[in-house]
């Protein structure tokens, strides 16, 4: 039988996300919850990987899935050097990299790894990652923070947000590299970024840096009055860093990251809530207003995505805010599953670069 599946691993902070393609066609999806006591035994983030390998190659073994015809593996991309976008090569730099984290540990490091492993276990079989979280276009000016101490990264949700672009592109018979798009991913982080004609030129670091806040990070924050948190003698450096990422946001001021719960609560008339989801709103729509300046007003469409993109009248507070730039187009969810199999297929067939992490 020849090989024709491609097996994509995308892990989070707290689940695992399966999905298993025959070419462009999905044929089993998963995802797997892990629970706070299985991960907390665990020092590091990477020290999770035998763990989730284990917990995954049961998941397939239960679903019957034909290993022989596995034809590559692909991971979501974690912290590493800044790349380029497209697909890339699992070798042993990028694991190196992302096993001693200098650019600091996610639940994305594993992506790689793990297809890694279960790649070597079979047969004259490939291992990939697609659009890693480092994906770097930024235009030299974006770099600049304020202070040469301190340069702004492009750290973001470029797997999704490249996916949706390019969905966007060819739902309506363009191609991405002639559109000028805004695209908002609104999920655990919150990324709006501004894709010039191919290229993200313009990005919010998603992950600890700035842009709005979300339902468990901070976003950019005032920087004296966080210097003075810092100094204040009341928190540690690993107290303050979960604070920025983690238990910031909404976690902060209403004690859950369930965006569903807490439109629930404004709904019931939680006057906090309330307020909480019309600041998260009105942040988006400042970043997507300073994108569209990035884009010198030259706008094609406004793209909103990620898990809050569910909920309608959040997005159409967003909406009203920012229709005057361009038309906005909602895709609910994550696109990230899709883009891992199909990008790796692309590759494989010829059609894209199959590049090398250096």
């Amino acid at each position: 039988m020849s090989k024709s599946l491609i097996f994509a691993i995308n892990p989070g902070s707290t689940s695992t996300k399966l999905a298993v393609y025959d070419r462009e066609k999905p044929v089993f999806e998963k995802i797997i919850r892990h629970s706070s006591a299985e991960l907390n035994r665990f020092n590091k983030i990477t020290d999770q990987l035998y763990f989730r390998k284990e917990v995954i190659m049961h998941e397939l073994s239960e679903h019957k899935i034909d290993f022989s015809s596995i034809l590559a593996v692909v991971g979501r991309g974690g912290l590493m050097k800044p790349v380029e976008s497209g697909v890339y090569r699992v070798n042993d730099a990028m694991k190196d990299d992302l096993i001693n984290s200098p650019m600091g540990e996610h639940a994305s490091n594993l992506g790689a790894l793990i297809a890694d492993e279960i790649a070597s276990e079979l047969s004259d079989t490939p291992a990939f990652i697609v659009d890693p979280v480092v994906v770097d276009e930024l235009q030299p000016v974006a770099r600049l923070s304020g202070h040469p101490a301190i340069s702004r990264l492009s750290i973001f949700h470029a797997l999704n947000q490249k996916s949706v672009a390019r969905l966007f592109a060819s739902e309506h018979a363009r191609r991405y590299e002639d559109l000028n798009l805004i695209v908002a991913h609104m999920g655990g982080g919150i990324s709006v970024g501004a894709h010039l004609k191919g290229k993200v030129i313009d990005v919010n670091n998603a992950l600890s840096g700035d842009g709005p806040f979300s339902p468990e990070r901070t976003g950019g924050l005032p920087s004296n009055q966080l210097a003075k948190l810092c100094f204040s003698g009341k928190y540690t450096h690993e107290e303050i860093k979960t604070m920025l990422v983690g238990m910031g946001g909404m976690t902060a001021y209403l004690g859950t990251n369930d965006f569903r719960e807490i439109c629930e609560r404004a709904s019931g008339g939680d006057t906090t809530a309330q307020l909480v989801i019309d600041a998260a709103a009105y942040q988006v729509s400042k970043e997507i207003g300073s994108m569209a300046t990035v884009l010198k007003g030259k706008v094609d469409a406004i793209i909103l995505t990620g898990g809050m993109a569910f909920q309608d009248f959040f997005i159409e507070k967003i909406k009203s805010s920012t229709e005057f730039i361009a038309g906005i187009t909602v895709y609910p969810g994550e696109y990230e599953m899709q883009a891992l199999a199909l990008n790796t297929l692309l590759a494989l067939d010829g059609k894209i670069e199959i590049k090398e992490y250096l």
